[in-house]
């Protein structure tokens, strides 16, 4: 049995829960299913990984440049609480929940797959980090619930399967306007956000004009430039809260948080982290660009073999090439959202409800956000960007806060799971796995067929019909062999 366990923990640690293999291995068998050369396929497998490997090193070079602007906002307005980190709270959890987390995604993997075959929901989750985060999350809510390791590995399969394709499919047509198209679906556990960022951007948005047209004099072209345009704009926000958290704390406390030898070098700390993090930003569009050149022809193997119409579903920044100044617009509004949304539990619901305080991590608002924000733009333009982001940025602080009430003792860890479905999801289940054990299966049946048989209503009715959001133009391609025309 330990060999067996030994073996599941390798397959998930090493390679299921790594991004960049699990693509490249998806790849691999698209590529074989089409029959390509020996070369071909190494060809193409390798370079679908390289260009994750490039997406993971500017997704670390964004992280290191943003976390010490965490803590020079958190110093400059004082506040206090838990930040919600996946990472962190996934890490924390494997101590006690490793082997079924380790089953579960396993498991769970497979039952997505079988419910993609089944039913028109063709999408394929490839995001691997983000299956692994959520597998930890069910199964911690599950056992909290009472369920024994067991259970918790077979049902939490079924949550786990039932979400990697529902959440694509729902996200879709807002995908195909942010892509014109392409078939590329979302697979990322901020979905709520992004499908209401897009909402967002059909309701307040109509006439105004994409975050990508903004015209500049001409002496400020060099704003069009997306890495420029970042850097820029980071420069600007690290100075001001460097220059807050410098006056509010003095620099003797600020030199021994954050770095530097005077208040010269450690104002200069934070120009250098604004310069990453517009370098980060750059391999980010570069690794996504790499690996759509990849996967998506090879996905026609897929398509054919494996799941007939399969739509590969991929990490969120896959969005990122197509609106680059919608990230930064929806990143920015999103933090804004958080803070407010952290202002309003410290008013109103902390004591009233015993809420935690959310803080802002800028790596969920990063991403969510800068999705959310693209999302927004592809429906509402400019203003839809802003409330894109803003509407994201309070989805991830008030529904984490509500979150930590079903995680048991790791509710009480200075941490949580950030991202919007980890949230609502996670607080579905675990309101319901309160009842008892038969009563909470019924409920959790209850619960997946009502996800899949809205899903699959709402792929019959708007994705394949090439339904677009904002009604102005129908997609190029259509997903899951729908017509293009609505």
């Amino acid at each position: 049995m330990d060999a067996i366990v030994a073996v599941a923990s390798f397959l998930v640690n090493e390679i299921l829960s790594q991004p960049f293999y699990l693509v490249g291995l998806m790849t691999a068998v698209g590529l074989i299913a089409m029959k390509k050369r020996a070369g071909e396929v190494i060809g193409g497998t390798l370079k679908a990984t390289l260009g994750f490997l490039i997406l993971v090193v500017g997704a670390n070079t964004v992280v290191a440049a943003l976390e010490p602007l965490g803590t020079l906002i958190l110093g400059a307005t004082g506040a206090q609480g838990v930040v919600p980190t996946n990472e962190a709270i996934t890490a924390l959890a494997q101590e006690d929940y490793g082997a079924v987390v380790a089953w579960l995604m396993i498991t769970g993997f497979l039952v997505s797959l079988l419910i993609a075959r089944l039913t028109p929901l063709r999408y394929v989750f490839l995001t691997g980090h983000h299956i692994f985060f959520m597998a930890t999350m069910v199964a911690v809510v599950l056992i909290t619930g009472g369920m024994n390791e067991v259970t918790t590995v077979f049902v939490g399969a079924v949550l786990l399967g039932t979400m990697m394709v529902v959440m694509p499919a729902l996200a879709h047509p807002w995908m195909k306007k942010v892509t014109g198209g392409e078939a590329v679906a979302m697979g990322h556990f901020g979905t709520l956000g992004y499908i209401t960022g897009g909402l967002a951007g059909q309701v307040i948005g109509k006439g105004s004009k994409s975050t990508e047209e903004i015209k500049v004099p001409q002496s400020f072209r060099f704003l069009r430039e997306p890495m420029v345009a970042t850097a820029l704009s980071m420069i600007v926000i690290y100075l001001v809260f460097s220059i807050i958290y410098l006056v509010r704390v003095g620099e003797a406390t600020a030199l021994e948080e954050i770095g530097g030898s005077d208040a010269g070098s450690f104002i200069m700390f934070g120009v250098l982290n604004a310069l990453n993090f517009g370098v980060g930003v750059a391999l980010i569009l570069f690794g996504v660009r790499t690996i759509l050149g990849e996967i998506v022809p090879a996905f026609q193997g897929v398509a054919e073999k494996v799941v007939p119409g399969a739509v590969p579903a991929l990490d969120c920044p896959v969005s990122f090439p197509y609106a680059p100044n919608a990230v930064i617009v929806g990143f920015l509004a999103s933090v804004v959202g958080g803070l407010l949304g952290l202002a309003f539990i410290a008013v109103a619901l902390e004591d009233a409800l015993g809420l935690a305080l959310i803080l802002p991590g800028m790596v969920p608002h990063f991403f969510t956000g800068g999705t959310a924000g693209v999302f927004g733009n592809a429906t509402g333009g400019r203003r839809g960007a802003i409330a894109g982001g803003f509407i994201n940025g309070l989805l991830i602080t008030f529904l984490p806060a509500f979150l930590l009430k079903v995680l048991g003792s790791l509710g009480f860890a200075n941490t949580t799971f950030g991202d919007a479905d980890f949230g609502w999801f996670g607080i579905a289940v675990g309101n319901t796995v309160k009842a008892d054990l038969f009563i909470s299966l019924v409920l959790l049946a209850l619960l997946v067929g009502a996800l899949i048989g809205f899903a699959v209503w709402f792929q019959r009715r708007y994705v394949d019909t090439g339904w677009v959001p904002g009604g102005e133009e129908a997609e190029t391609a259509p997903a899951s062999g729908g017509s293009a025309k609505p």
